[in-house]
């Protein structure tokens, strides 16, 4: 090892507790330097395993391979940690640089000849072997991966599936790295405040911070967020505003311009579609969906099309109430598509008596943090939280916790990244920097990003109803992997499926608005009042309005998604506009006033975050979600028997057992679809009759019971 390599901090044992990387030392020419050497040792490591005399055994492949690879890990965990969330110029050079040699890397593991065949030969002595439970499902994953990735194929096949696989790491880089140009490149610029009318204070103040962060004078800059509409559009009075905002949002990646996204996901389909026919499947849809809990793109078309009719069913009647309104204003107009998030709130206001504008005062950030989202976990599973400044974050703004179990024994750490920044993607995420493993005797390290506004100093850190649900669901993907309890990292915490990944976020969102947590964090912030009960009434009783739209523009992603990876091999280049019409045409949900969650050209989560074919798994765990919640109303709700019993059944299992069979322990019995559309509002009509997909694939008919949103 060089003496450069030597002064690595990324080379070296972190000094700091749980193995938190000590980003104070860590500069971003230490990067590359140290993934060469993590490349080159994991291949010694590989090496070693392949190289043995002796038969292969669960002892020596199995075991040998898991400890492998344990400096990649935490390289590329402390690397793209950062380059998610401050992603610099510099960040994002290094970040291009990479993306084929990961990918190069990863395939020589993955299509390893003499590795797979050591594999495959302890798979086919396993009903010999007596194997505990988590050894056996060991080995059934790593043999289902490697066949899954082409280590079967032969060489002329391999060597053109890692050309595929190098190129496509570049095209997501790329998208990547386009979106946030353009993103922050089309965040709009006004210089007359008038035109903000119905923002409040601190988000003027904000907005004047931004445009002064560019250096811009005199101005107020409103930053976009990564789905399609923007938060401020229910607010503002002025109707040229919010329809500027809505354009600059939808115009992203279509610009002819430099960060033109267009080309690139042509390009990503085509590529991914040659893949999975080299691979032997249909289609890319089919490839992703038969290493999920869905099984096929079938079963996920049965779900989002069951969805649909009564989705778009109320997405008119609601519509028409918004026009209703808009028809009695002093120049009545036709609602666009920028107009129905201002006439929603006007509605909800009329019809509910709720302004949800107005609920920001009772949702100050830190007061959520601690006397919700922590003291929700809490209540469920005796876990505590002591802040550590001592510890330091990837940027300023990063806040680290401790965790620490019921009986006063440590758990891991808790990171908080909670503010916007131009450097940072949009949309809020959860990560692991350190994973748990037995085997390697580490504990969790677990990041949660959000992207709430930084206002000015000394002032508060208001939120949105959407904001703490966010917060909420992004700590549920928290807790699955600080309670992670697995002894190989491989099926360590969130190591599972996209189709289930979810649910435990999901789940997470149920206690926003629970009694026994809501009065404990709904606290006006300027007056120390308690969120009255008959506001919190009125919040409940409008949660399935304006269901229609808020599950159209889902569908209308999750449908996008599926049909961009249904493509074969031999369909030509789509024209990507004419390309989403016809899919939204097709499936009902064409109309300009309820556009996708994310149009195709800023879709990142299919492009370059690994949801591709899955982000249907927002709805799918919807269902499981919903059905959990209502087995915990049934048994008592908030108390930590039932927490204890979650973790114990869900939140702890890893990926060490099929779903199915995961949630029926913890159930007793399979999922329905009706609770999900009993809390979207959606049951009324002939489309709650059709069969509900269980967690295996398509099954069994549908009861009833309750639902949130997605990402």
């Amino acid at each position: 090892m060089t003496d450069a390599a030597l002064s690595n901090p990324l080379l070296a044992a972190s000094p700091l507790p749980y193995g938190l990387p000590d980003y104070r030392a860590i500069r971003p020419e230490h990067y590359l330097p140290a993934f060469t050497e993590a490349f080159a040792r994991h291949r010694r490591e590989i090496d070693a395993i392949t190289n043995v005399a002796a038969a292969p055994t669960f002892e020596n492949t199995l075991v040998p391979l898991e400890r492998s690879g344990e400096l990649l890990h935490d390289v590329a965990s402390a690397f793209y940690t950062v380059s998610s969330a401050d992603a610099t110029p510099e960040i994002q050079e290094i970040e291009e640089a990479l993306a084929p040699l990961m990918a190069a890397h990863t395939d020589a593991v993955q299509l390893n000849p003499e590795l797979y065949r050591r594999i495959a030969s302890v798979h086919a002595q396993l009903d010999d072997l007596n194997l505990a439970p988590e050894d056996r499902y060991l080995v059934e994953r790593h043999y289902r991966e490697m066949t899954h990735a082409g280590a079967g194929l032969d060489e002329a096949q391999k060597a053109r599936l890692t050309e595929i696989n190098g190129r496509l790491s570049t095209l997501t880089t790329t998208f990547e790295k386009n979106l946030l140009n353009d993103t922050n490149d089309l965040a709009v610029l006004f210089d007359d405040v008038t035109e903000l009318d119905g923002l409040t204070e601190g988000e003027l103040s904000a907005a004047a911070r931004a445009a002064a962060d560019r250096g811009i004078t005199g101005g107020w800059l409103i930053s976009l967020t990564l789905f399609t509409g923007h938060p401020y559009l229910g607010s503002l009075h002025n109707r040229r505003s919010r329809e500027r905002i809505m354009a600059a949002s939808r115009a992203r990646g279509t610009r002819d311009n430099g960060n033109d996204n267009r080309p690139v996901l042509r390009e990503i389909v085509q590529l991914r579609a040659e893949r999975a026919e080299l691979l032997g499947y249909r289609s890319h849809a089919d490839y992703v969906t038969s290493d999920e809990t869905a099984r096929s793109p079938e079963a996920v078309r049965d779900l989002l099309f069951r969805l649909a009719a009564p989705a778009a069913r109320n997405a008119r009647t609601e519509q028409a109430s918004l026009q209703a309104m808009a028809d009695a204003q002093a120049e009545p107009f036709t609602i666009e598509a920028h107009d129905w998030a201002y006439f929603t709130e006007k509605v909800r206001s009329a019809e509910y008596d709720i302004d949800t504008a107005a609920l920001r005062p009772w949702f100050e950030a830190e007061r959520v943090l601690q006397d919700g989202v922590f003291r929700a976990a809490t209540q469920l599973h005796g876990i505590t939280f002591t802040e550590r400044p001592d510890l330091p974050g990837y940027h300023p703004d990063v806040r680290v916790f401790e965790v620490f179990n019921a009986d006063g024994s440590a758990l891991g750490l808790y990171l908080l990244d909670l503010y916007t920044r131009d450097s940072k993607r949009g949309g809020a995420w959860m990560n692991s920097i350190v994973s748990q493993s037995q085997l390697r005797g580490t504990a969790p390290v677990v990041v949660n990003n959000l992207n709430v506004v930084k206002p000015e100093p000394g002032t508060p850190t208001l939120l949105t109803l959407d904001e703490v649900t966010t917060f909420f669901h992004e700590f549920g993907h928290a807790l699955h992997g600080l309670f992670a309890d697995q002894t190989y990292p491989t099926l360590s915490g969130t190591n599972v499926a996209r189709d289930f990944v979810e649910f435990p976020s999901q789940f997470n969102e149920h206690w926003a608005l629970d009694p026994k947590v809501l009065s404990h964090y709904a606290v006006n912030y300027k007056t120390g009042e308690a969120m009255p009960p008959e506001l919190v009434a009125k919040i409940k009783k409008a949660a399935t309005f304006n269901q229609g739209y808020s599950l159209g523009e889902v569908l209308a992603a999750a449908q996008l998604d599926l049909k961009w990876h249904a493509l074969p091999a031999s369909a030509p280049k789509q024209n990507v506009d004419a390309f989403e019409a016809k899919t939204l045409a097709d499936m009902g949900l064409d109309t300009a006033d309820v556009p996708p969650r994310y149009r195709s050209s800023y879709f990142r989560h299919i492009w370059a975050n690994g949801y591709a074919s899955g982000y249907y798994a927002y709805l799918w765990t919807e269902m499981l979600d919903d059905d959990a919640y209502s087995w915990f109303m049934d048994h008592g709700g908030l108390t930590a028997e039932n927490g204890q019993r979650f973790r114990d059944l869900i939140l702890s299992k890893g990926h060490t057992m099929d779903y199915g069979p995961m949630f029926r322990a913890f159930y007793g019995k399979d999922p329905d679809i009706g609770p999900m559309l009993e809390a979207r509002g959606l049951t009324a009509g002939a489309d709650a009759d059709t069969a509900a997909p269980t967690a295996d694939g398509p099954a069994q008919a549908p009861t009833s019971n309750s639902g949130h949103t997605a990402g």
